[in-house]
């Protein structure tokens, strides 16, 4: 709930804390995020096989690292965009790799974008719930009495997924295609 209201904050103006970045900053902390949740995406899928490989240990080493990412995340998102002069938005032109099919492609990037940010949002009360489960049961108790294997599978899934689509988007937009920055004011 604090990570949604904080976002949903930022969003509106309502928390005017944020020092006022330059363009050049804000690329910098797109950058850092991309870091970030490469990192995440690789000890989430590390911690999903680990489990599968019985190292419960290991696994659990895994998940924590992955939300200890995620809320490094959240505070980097929140000061980028609630710092940020604006967002940047794809442009794809003739030249460019699949240029000829510009409009398929942005229908594409976009569809992963969209996709991105609604499994980040949903993922959200999955994933707590599965960490919930996992900070209060013992590894006995989460096998036979709760539903942790189970939430677990969806919310590592929508997550990993989640992470992975960000990280392809941030890399058409900042290194396959060019970009426009757009003033908006949130």
């Amino acid at each position: 709930m604090i990570g949604y209201a904080a976002v949903i904050g930022t969003f509106a103006g309502v928390f005017p804390i944020f020092p006022e970045l330059t363009r050049a900053e804000v690329n910098l902390l797109s950058h850092a995020i991309a870091v970030v949740n490469t990192a995440a995406t690789v000890s989430l899928a590390l911690g999903w096989y680990w489990i599968r490989q019985n190292e419960v240990r290991r696994h659990a080493a895994a998940m924590v690292t992955s939300f200890s990412l995620i809320l490094v995340f959240l505070v980097l998102y929140l000061l980028k965009v609630g710092g940020g002069p604006g967002e940047k938005r794809i442009v794809i032109e003739a030249g460019m790799f699949l240029g000829a099919y510009a409009g398929t492609v942005k229908a594409a990037y976009l569809g992963m974008l969209a996709i991105h940010i609604l499994l980040s949002v949903v993922s959200v009360p999955v994933v707590l719930y599965a960490i919930t489960l996992a900070a209060t049961h013992s590894i006995e108790e989460l096998r036979s009495e709760t539903p942790h294997r189970k939430i677990g599978r969806i919310a590592a899934g929508s997550w990993l997924l989640s992470l992975s689509l960000g990280v392809v988007t941030y890399f058409l937009l900042n290194w396959v295609y060019a970009y426009e920055f757009v003033e908006v004011s949130y």
